[in-house]
C-alpha cells in the first residue's frame, strides 16, 4: 500500500514538474520572438528552479547558428545595464550552460562567461568542466590559445583577462596544468596582458601539484617579463612545495632572485626556508641564510635561533656559530 501510495503521489508532480518546464521555455521564448529580453531575469527568478532541467533556451538550437549567437547578443547587451547587476544571474548561467552544450560552443559561451564574470556573477560550478571540455576539444583540432580567443571579435568581443584566468582556473581544476600553462603563454598574443591572478591559480596549482621547475619557471616569467611581484600567499606556497620536495637551494635561489629583482620578500618566505634548511641539517646553508636574513631586517624566531647555533656547534663551524651568535647580540634578539 505505502509503495502504492508513493506512485500515484509522484505521477501528478511529474506532469506539473514538466508542464512547468514547458510553460517556461514557452515564457522564453515568447520574450526572445518579442525582444523583450529585459523581463528574462524576472521570468527566471520566478520558475522555482524550473530553469535548471531543460534548459529555458534550447530553443536556440533549432535556429541557425548565425540566429542564435545574434540572439544571444543582444540578451547580453540589454542585460549590460540592469540593476542590481547580480539580477540576471540565472539567465547568465543558463545561457552558459546552453552554449557550453551546444554543438559549437566557442567563441559564444566565452562572451557569455565574459559578462558573466563582470556582473560580479559566479557561474555555477558544473562550467569549469563544461568549459575546459568544450577548450580541449578546439585545441585538439590543432588552433592555437590566441586563435580560438580572438574568434570573440567574430561575435563583438574581445578576449579580457577575467576570461582567460576563468579558463586556466577551470582547466587545473580537471588535472590540465599543461594546457593552463599553454592558456597563460598564449593569453599575450590575443591582446590580454597576464596580471597576479593569472600566474598567482597556476602556481598554486603547480605547487600542490610540487612541480619545482615549473613554479620557478613561472615565477621567473612574471617577475622578469611582466614585472609582476608575486603576492604573500602565492609565494610561501611556492617555496612549501619546494621544502616539501627537499631542494632548499633552490628555494634560497628563488629568495635571491626575486630579492635582485625588486620584488618584495615577508617574513614567512625568510623562516619558511631556514626551518626547511635545519630540517636537512643543512646547519651551514642556516647560518649563512640566517645572516643574510638579518640583512633585510628579519630576525628569525628563538626556536630557529638557538637551532642553528647548536647545529653549528654539533658539527664543529664554530667560527661561523660564533658570528651567527654576535649578530644576534648587535641586533639584540
Amino acid at each position: 500500500m505505502a509503495a502504492a501510495k508513493l506512485h500515484f503521489s509522484v505521477r501528478p508532480f511529474c506532469r506539473s514538474f514538466v508542464s512547468s518546464a514547458r510553460t517556461l521555455e514557452e515564457s522564453i521564448k515568447a520574450v526572445v520572438k518579442a525582444k523583450r529580453y529585459e523581463q528574462i531575469p524576472d521570468i527566471l527568478s520566478s520558475s522555482e528552479g524550473f530553469h535548471l532541467n531543460p534548459n529555458p533556451f534550447s530553443f536556440l538550437s533549432t535556429l541557425p547558428e548565425n540566429t542564435s549567437v545574434k540572439i544571444v547578443d543582444e540578451i547580453l547587451q540589454t542585460f549590460t545595464p540592469i540593476r542590481p547587476r547580480s539580477r540576471p544571474q540565472i539567465a547568465y548561467s543558463s545561457l552558459l550552460s546552453y552554449s557550453l552544450q551546444s554543438s559549437n560552443p566557442l567563441p559564444l559561451a566565452l562572451a557569455i562567461l565574459q559578462r558573466t564574470l563582470r556582473s560580479g556573477c559566479i557561474p555555477v560550478p558544473q562550467a569549469h568542466l563544461l568549459l575546459s571540455t568544450a577548450w580541449l576539444e578546439r585545441r585538439s583540432k590543432s588552433h592555437s590559445v590566441s586563435s580560438i580567443l580572438l574568434e570573440m571579435q567574430d561575435i563583438g568581443y574581445a578576449p579580457d583577462c577575467g576570461t582567460c584566468n576563468y579558463l586556466i582556473s577551470s582547466l587545473c581544476k580537471v588535472d590540465q596544468i599543461d594546457e593552463a600553462v599553454n592558456v597563460l603563454k598564449g593569453m599575450a598574443c590575443a591582446g590580454c596582458i597576464p596580471d597576479l591572478d593569472s600566474y598567482g591559480s597556476l602556481i598554486d596549482n603547480l605547487s600542490e601539484l610540487r612541480m619545482t621547475s615549473a613554479i620557478i619557471e613561472t615565477l621567473n616569467e612574471m617577475v622578469v617579463r611582466y614585472g609582476l611581484s608575486p603576492r604573500k600567499e602565492t609565494l610561501v606556497k611556492a617555496l612549501a612545495s619546494i621544502r616539501a620536495n627537499k631542494e632548499i637551494w633552490r628555494a634560497i635561489e628563488v629568495i635571491e632572485f626575486l630579492i635582485n629583482e625588486g620584488a618584495y620578500v615577508v617574513f614567512e618566505c625568510y623562516e619558511l626556508v631556514l626551518e626547511g634548511c635545519l630540517e636537512n641539517r643543512q646547519f651551514i646553508l642556516a647560518g649563512k641564510f640566517v645572516i643574510e636574513m638579518t640583512k633585510r631586517g628579519f630576525i628569525p624566531y628563538i626556536r630557529s635561533r638557538q637551532k642553528v647555533v647548536e647545529g653549528l656547534a654539533s658539527i664543529g663551524e664554530w667560527e661561523l656559530a660564533n658570528a651567527v651568535r654576535q649578530r644576534f647580540a648587535e641586533l639584540r634578539s
